[in-house]
């Protein structure tokens, strides 16, 4: 249950980056309350998850896939370039968590 409650977090969270992409600085009110609820969210989730997993690995979890999801996001709906140094960020990010997780943070 646990890492379900963590992807609805990252997910919540997710969703809060983009909508902050909307808001305009926080100028537009929709996407800004969509941010600051999206973040509440996903805040309260990651707390209930830390009922079950340990810090280390859901922070680790929930920051890297984070970065990474809104890394793709910004390639693929907001025209960012693709470059070497994100593909590589992306891949310490993911080889981050794994390592997390076969280390023994649980």
């Amino acid at each position: 249950m646990g890492y379900l409650l963590l992807g609805a977090a990252i997910a919540a969270e997710v969703g809060a980056t983009t909508a902050m992409k909307f808001s305009e600085g926080f100028s537009r009110l929709v996407p800004s309350l969509v941010t600051v609820v999206g973040y509440v969210v996903s805040f309260v989730l990651l707390a209930q998850t830390l009922k079950t997993v340990s810090v280390g690995t859901a922070y680790a979890i929930w920051a890297g896939v984070g970065t990474a999801a809104i890394a793709v996001i910004g390639l693929l709906f907001f025209g960012e370039a693709m470059t070497a140094a994100k593909v590589a960020g992306m891949v310490l990010i993911i080889a981050g968590v794994v390592v997390l997780n076969l280390g023994g943070a649980h």
